[in-house]
């Protein structure tokens, strides 16, 4: 499914509602998708933001699987809407989550709309979970867009750079980066990172950079010069992830907004205690929202 308007086009696939191109005067920002490295573009991490520990979420002392991000990402969606708005400048897109088996097994009945909305050379990206169920229900929601390289040259030392920015649109630094072990967090690291993070060959070599506790909203991914081509902000961000494949001649990056992270290493706890969980009341909707911007 394609939405354009004058400066740019997206498109987009009903598996995982997953926005699999964005253009901008012909020229590719989102990654290809290629299994070689990572075989998605921007999936939605719903209803679990990385990796619960052991893959289990307890509920009321009970066990539930639920893999790394979720189920979303391979829940096939419907569209309902897509054209221009009423006021005939902005084209959205709005996607409804059909049901599965993954959805039947989650303890929670929770609802999930897609909306893509572009807005000169930017998408707003907006979705909306609503409890179906007749008890609270919790969950996490996050996003996922992984950005080509700008001109990037294998052999290259340095393949870019990333700035990071506050609420407040302040540059960022030092800040506080957690670690992984098989996909949970072990405890923290300082480390101090510059107006302009480099980009190198090993930059990933441990997995994700993880900013917790909101230090982090908006990043910017930069050319070899330092120029700004492509940003992600999220003002309600609770925490930011930003990854790429470790594999030698990896070209993306992910630039990562999320309302949730994954579990500590050992956790075991109820779900209602999970850090940077979400409760609903029945029928109540949460509303979680990014904005991608293309400079150049």
């Amino acid at each position: 499914m394609k939405l354009s308007n004058d400066i740019i086009t997206i498109e987009v696939a009903a598996h995982g509602a997953e926005q699999v191109s964005l253009r901008k005067e012909g020229c590719e920002y989102l990654w290809s998708g290629d299994p070689a490295y990572w075989n998605r573009h921007a999936p939605i991490l719903f209803p679990a933001v990385g990796k619960p520990y052991n893959n289990e979420l307890h509920v009321d002392g009970k066990a539930y699987p639920m893999k790394q991000h979720g189920f979303a990402r391979d829940s096939e969606f419907e569209c309902v809407n897509a054209g221009m708005c009423e006021c005939g400048i902005v084209g959205t897109m709005t996607l409804i989550q059909s049901s599965n088996d993954a959805i039947r097994q989650y303890p929670y009945r929770l609802g999930l709309e897609v909306c893509y909305r572009l807005s000169g050379s930017a998408v707003e990206v907006i979705w909306t979970v609503e409890n179906l169920d007749e008890c609270d229900a919790y969950f996490q929601i996050g996003a996922h867009p992984g950005f080509l390289l700008p001109d990037y040259h294998a052999e290259a030392a340095t393949h870019g750079f990333i700035r990071y920015y506050d609420r407040e649109g302040n540059p960022v630094g030092p800040v506080m980066v957690s670690a992984l072990d098989d996909g949970n967090r072990v405890p923290r690291s300082i480390v101090n990172i510059a107006d302009c993070m480099p980009i190198t060959a090993d930059t990933f070599a441990h997995d994700a950079l993880m900013f917790e506790g909101g230090q982090v909203t908006k990043a910017v991914l930069c050319d070899k010069e330092g120029r700004e081509v492509l940003g992600v902000d999220c003002q309600q961000a609770e925490a930011y992830g930003i990854w790429a494949s470790h594999k030698e001649g990896c070209p993306f990056v992910c630039l990562e907004p999320w309302c949730g992270i994954c579990d500590p290493y050992g956790f075991t706890g109820d779900i209602s205690t999970r850090q940077y969980i979400h409760r609903l009341a029945p029928k109540e909707k949460y509303t979680f929202a990014y904005t991608i911007e293309v400079y150049r």
